[in-house]
């Protein structure tokens, strides 16, 4: 049993909140009868969830012994978040450049608390972030096209979520419609709250490596239905929402989900993965409109793709505007190195259709019709003055 094996493993016996007995329960069933998974597949996971509980154990070991940890406080977050595929990790990995502020790289977002024997350098994180995305690209070299994976570099805080077991991290990597269900019926609360508390720990580490940045800058499109969680733990956050036509973005996700079950699984179906995927970004994306008639404008900062495609500086400088931050001569050359040495054209095309998951134009249309012509339709709805 994983919960046991993480218990030996550590020689740690108490999780906090949230419990990870039930959510591992169904997870595990579901992996079990829905993902037809193949021998490489179930070594993944049953590695992945076995490192995850004994993170849990690990984290609340730490938390115990240093009670400072939850002193440390989240000032004003910068929180990237859009449809995947609308250039949120080219603005995170833009802004992350700038000392100013803190961002959580993979190998601290996928290994957040220290490793036994490790120091806070993360020496032994870093090795197992990079191992891990290079069987990750070895089992299929064409993730390398639809996501610029890098351990050292900026990257989701999904995966802080996904200590909890209830995040849409799992869904992304295998076909389990059982746990997708069941997961739309949690209260994630206690997920976020301990997402709250992950960001503490690595602020806390951060600052012991003589690091000192002054906000956070984080991006995940699950914040997107969970506007309200975030804005009660932190009431000073600000949102930057990017913006695609989904006629563009669903098929494009659809086809990153695709290549992820792949790795795992020798029966994924194309539009299995579509069907599941799209309706999770729907679902996040309507509650993120409704969050948003209730909320400040100025909570908000909308960017259009195609502007972070032509002129990523100005976008960038119209973010720091906004949170009333001058753009230092230091933060513009980040960007102008950054865009030098990151081309997308360095990275294979990733080419996809609608036709071939199953979608259509009519579809898409219909059931994002309201975000369409809130933030797609109107000329200039959201592009650079």
């Amino acid at each position: 049993m994983l919960l046991e094996r993480a218990r030996r493993a550590t020689g740690l016996q108490e999780f906090d909140d949230p419990d990870p007995e039930q959510p591992l329960e169904v997870l595990t069933r579901a992996l079990r009868d829905e993902a037809r998974l193949n021998a490489g597949g179930r070594y993944y996971w049953s590695e992945r969830l076995l490192g995850i509980l004994m993170t849990r154990l690990s984290a609340h070991e730490w938390f115990r012994r240093h009670a400072e940890i939850l002193e440390e406080r989240i000032h004003a977050p910068l929180i990237i978040l859009g449809l995947t595929r609308t250039g949120t990790t080219l603005l995170q990995r833009l802004i992350s450049n700038d000392a100013l502020f803190f961002s959580a790289a993979y190998w601290e977002a996928r290994f957040p608390v220290p490793m036994d024997g490790e120091d806070l350098d993360g020496s032994k994180r870093i090795a197992a972030a990079k191992a891990e995305i290079a069987a990750m690209l070895t089992a299929n070299p064409d993730l390398i096209s639809v996501h610029p994976f890098d351990a050292l570099a900026a990257d989701e805080d999904i995966l802080i979520l996904d200590q909890t077991l209830l995040s849409t991290t799992a869904e992304t990597l295998a076909h389990i419609p059982s746990y997708y269900e069941w997961l739309r019926k949690q209260d994630l609360t206690p997920a976020y709250r301990f997402w709250a508390r992950m960001l503490q720990m690595l602020q806390w580490q951060k600052k012991r490596r003589g690091l000192a940045g002054e906000r956070w800058l984080l991006k995940t499109p699950m914040h997107l239905g969970h506007i309200n969680r975030i804005l009660k733990l932190f009431p000073d956050a600000t949102f930057v929402q990017t913006h695609r036509d989904p006629l563009f973005t669903i098929p494009s996700y659809a086809s990153m989900i695709h290549e992820l079950w792949r790795g795992g699984s020798d029966g994924a179906d194309a539009r299995e993965a579509a069907r599941e995927s799209s309706a999770t970004l729907e679902n996040d994306l309507m509650r993120c409109l409704d969050a948003r008639r209730a909320l400040p404008p100025e909570k908000f900062i909308d960017v259009d793709f195609r502007d972070t495609v032509r002129d990523p500086a100005a976008v960038v400088e119209r973010i720091y505007r906004h949170i009333g931050i001058e753009m230092s001569d230091r933060a513009r050359t980040g960007i102008r190195d950054y865009m030098e040495t990151h081309p997308r054209e360095a990275r294979p095309k990733h080419e996809y259709s609608l036709e071939q998951f199953g979608f259509t134009e009519a579809e898409i249309r219909r059931r994002f019709r309201a975000y369409r012509e809130r933030h797609i339709e109107p000329p200039g709805a959201c592009a650079l003055p």
